[in-house]
């Protein structure tokens, strides 16, 4: 499928399992800011070091009722460890099977090599897509341009309809 999910665009539903298999759903955040961080894989180096930086930063989300929601093509059991092992309080979401279909249908999986792009879509109650924040693999997302896209999120929320 592999659409380009952009700024101003209702974001694509979805339902994956998170580390202890309970289902999220696009539909199920309805009512909810959400920030959906794709990232290739758990327990890999920048990966960890983005997703460490997310929980220790987690009140910037929670403070402004924003949904921190961390997707990738690993298992759930495997995500399972990967968030005991590092303290992660937020949901890990598995695109395991079929394989990076979620992914795939933001335009974030990387067909080549099996694993999602890093990306980040900031969603406004309504699933609306409100900011994209994009990095090359081995780059990291700078923390500065989350705080960005929440600021420019409160904003949207607050002058809506």
């Amino acid at each position: 499928m592999d659409q380009l999910t952009s700024v101003g665009g209702l974001a694509p539903a979805f339902e994956l399992p998170n580390q202890h298999g309970e289902p999220v759903s696009l539909e199920s955040l309805r009512g909810t800011a959400a920030a959906l961080v794709f990232y290739p894989f758990a327990f890999s180096q920048v990966c960890t070091g983005e997703l460490d930086e997310l929980q220790a930063q987690s009140e910037e989300f929670r403070g402004r009722n924003v949904r921190l929601l961390a997707i990738s093509v690993d298992s759930k059991y495997t995500l399972r460890a990967y968030a005991e092992e590092r303290g992660y309080d937020f949901d890990l979401l598995a695109d395991f099977w079929p394989h990076g279909a979620v992914a795939d249908t933001y335009g974030v999986l990387d067909h080549t090599r099996g694993y999602a792009r890093r990306a980040t879509f900031f969603l406004d109650p309504d699933g609306v897509v409100i900011e994209r924040i994009d990095a090359a693999l081995g780059d990291v997302r700078p923390f500065d341009s989350y705080l960005s896209a929440l600021h420019s999120l409160s904003t949207a929320r607050a002058v809506g309809p």
